[in-house]
This record gives C-alpha cells, structure tokens and sequence, in this order.
C-alpha cells in the first residue's frame, strides 16, 4: 500500500526562485492545456488525448516565446499533463467535477517522480538545483535514512509556508486485534457525533471560533489597492485564519476517527447527501465546517489499514424515527424534537442515540448479509421513498418534546 509524510520545508533563496519559476511554468501548462482542451472540444466536438498534449509541450518548448520552459524540470510538467487527463477521466465518470484553470494566489505545488529527485541518507535533492532542500522530519518512529520515496510533492500554502511531501509504498500493516464488537454512529451539528454505546462528541464549530477575526481580515483586503504590498500582507493574513481552521478541523476528525477504529470490529455510519444538504443556506457554512465528508473518508481508510469492517447504511434507512425497542417507524418526526416516546411501546428516546442504536443494528444485519434490519426492511435499497418495516405497524403519533 501507499502511505505518505508531509512535513515543512525551508528552501533557501536561490532554491525559492527555482521553485517558483517551476510552479509559474506548472500553472501555465495546466492553463494552457486545459484552454486548448476547451477550444477543440468546442469548435470540434473531439477529445484530446495525453498523448496529444504531451506532443504539444514538446512543440511549445521549441517557441521562442514558450523557450522557458525548458529552464525548469520536465518532469513536473508531464506530471500535471498526467494530473488533467485523470482529473477528465474522472469528470466523465461522475465522480468529479469540471477541471478549472489554475490561480497563481492558491496553493502551489510541484510532483517529482524518481528521475527528477535523489534521495540518499536523508538528503533530498531536487533536479535543477544545486543545494540539498532542508526539512523538518518529525516522524521518530520512522528512519529517515532507509527512506526510499517513488515521489516528491513540493507546496507552497497560499500563506507562505512551503512542505515536501514523500510518497512511499510500504507493505500492508498487521490487522487490529479487540475492541468493542460494534458501534454505531450518529452525526449531527448540535453534536458532531452520538455512538450507539453512549458517547457524545461536541461540534468544535472551529470556523465560528474563527469568524470574527476573518471578518477584519477580510475588510482590511477590500480597503487594500489591487495589487499592492498591503494587499498581499492582507492576503497572507487570511490565509494563515483559514490554516489554523483546517489544522484544528484535521486534527480534531484524526483524533475521533483514530479513537473509533481502535474501540470497534465493526462501525455503522449512514451515508450522508452532503452535497444535497449544502443547498440549504442556512446551513451549509455549519456542514461544511462539520468535516462530515472528510470523517468518512478518514475512516474509509483507517479501517482498510487496520482490518475493521465499515458498513455505510443506506442515506432513506429512517434510523431516527425507528423505534430501537419494538421497531415501530413513525410517519414524522420534527427536527426540533430532541426526544420522543414511542407510540407502541411507550419507551422514552432520546433523538440522536436512538438513531445510533438503529444504525448499529442496521450495520450488523447488513454484515451478516441479511437483506433488512432487526425488522426485516431493506437498509440498502436506493429511492426516494422511505422503506417501511416488515412489521405490520399502524400509523400513530408519537409524544415529542423540544
């Protein structure tokens, strides 16, 4: 499998000019190519091949106008070639959206495979640059020196800081042994997370905290002059607010999902319609500070690593208007109502660990290979309409309280 190391780099200054001349020609083969692309798809109606463009760089290096591309490293530049044409494969297959051009204020960055870099007892050195590229590695458990990377990632973050990137193949690691036997996860934006054992995770709201001082920021770069020092300084001040959101948020879903993987065999989580949801204005700046699509993602591949078992219910599985006890579905449920007592068997819920409790159960039918939950319905069937137990049940309404 591939893993990878990311830490801070700290290149000198003739290093610096380097890989910004790199970064300059990297941003303007994607553009370039990614105009061309646009432009015979329009006029012709026909697809560009890899090939194609990998022919038209050799062509646009042989311009006087384009000469300079060949001061800086091919090897980045087939890179991100390579990087278009997967990110159309992707388009295609619905699975991404439309590539866009590159902006020269975002994040930079640079791939260098095996031939373009050499690594040798820890000392990294790029291609067209004299001087080893110094970085922080702050990895102990790892040695530094037997280090055999099949690709470097050099960055440049929006607010100045630069990192290097070391992509390594490593053999599978040794499954996890104990844990809990199963657990079931409710999410939400009150709370981040409810477990079917009765834990409770706060929402950190890591933007909210943050918001205020991004609001001044922000006033202090629409005073700026377009393209002025003070503007830039601006700029890089926003960058390092949203830096210390996403480095909270990362850290935060890598503690929660670490502690999940290390309690559980088996986690049930439902699959969420994040992208449906952020339509909602009210709420899409809380769910996309919530980090629901990357907890999932996390856990995707911390459970592949350390062989547990994660089972993804079906998004119209009603877990939170089912009865955990007697299995009773109501016909609705307001989301202001936080508790409610079951019509059928007067059992009390509580609104979020009820759910919990139902997707676990969801989650071990679905394991066994069961073709319903506890009451027999279907947890994985795709429509629009809400399944229905198995259980003859009447339509009652059930006692809610805020």
């Amino acid at each position: 499998m591939r893993t990878a190391y990311k830490c801070r780099a700290y290149p000198t200054p003739e290093q610096v000019a380097a890989l910004n001349r790199t970064f300059g020609c990297v941003r303007l083969v994607w553009n370039k190519t990614l105009g061309a692309r646009n432009l015979r798809h329009r006029l012709e109606g026909v697809r560009t091949s890899y090939r194609e463009t990998d022919a038209a760089l050799t062509q646009w290096k042989r311009t006087e106008e384009l000469a300079f591309l060949s001061e800086v490293s091919c090897v980045p530049l087939q890179q991100t070639l390579r990087h278009q044409h997967r990110a159309f494969q992707n388009f295609f297959c619905g699975r991404a959206r439309y590539p866009r051009f590159k902006s020269r204020t975002g994040r930079q960055s640079a791939h260098y495979t095996r031939s373009a870099f050499r690594m040798r007892d820890g000392v990294l050195t790029l291609a067209k640059t004299a001087a080893p590229l110094r970085f922080v590695w702050s990895f102990h458990d790892v040695d530094l020196s037997g280090l055999d990377p099949s690709m470097i990632v050099i960055s440049r973050d929006p607010d100045g800081r630069w990192h290097v990137t070391f992509a390594i193949d490593v053999a599978p690691p040794t499954p996890s042994v104990g844990g809990l036997d199963g657990v079931g996860v409710d999410l939400g934006l009150i709370e981040f997370m409810v477990t079917s054992d009765g834990e409770r995770v706060a929402n950190p709201r890591h933007l909210a905290r943050k918001a205020r001082n991004l609001v001044r920021y922000q006033r202090r770069i629409a005073r700026c002059r377009q393209d002025s020092a003070n503007r830039r300084k601006a700029r890089a001040k926003v960058a390092r607010a949203h830096r210390k959101v996403r480095n909270a948020r990362s850290d935060f879903l890598h503690r929660v999902t670490t502690k999940l993987v290390r309690s559980a065999q088996l986690i049930a989580i439902e699959d969420l319609n994040v992208a449906g949801m952020l339509r909602n204005r009210r709420l899409a700046g809380a769910i996309s500070d919530v980090g629901w699509g990357e907890f999932r993602r996390q856990l995707e591949y911390k459970c592949a690593r350390a062989g547990r078992e994660l089972v993804v219910i079906d998004r119209w599985y009603p877990s939170t208007k089912t009865c955990s006890d007697c299995g009773h579905v109501l016909a609705e449920l307001s989301l202001s109502a936080r508790q409610w007592s079951c019509p059928e068997c007067r059992a009390r819920h509580d609104r979020d660990f009820n759910a919990a409790k139902n997707i676990l159960a969801a989650g071990r039918a679905v394991a066994r290979g069961d073709s319903g939950d506890a009451c027999g319905a279907d947890v994985r069937r795709q429509g629009f309409s809400f399944p229905r137990s198995a259980m003859k049940q009447e339509t009652r309404t059930a006692r809610c309280s805020t």
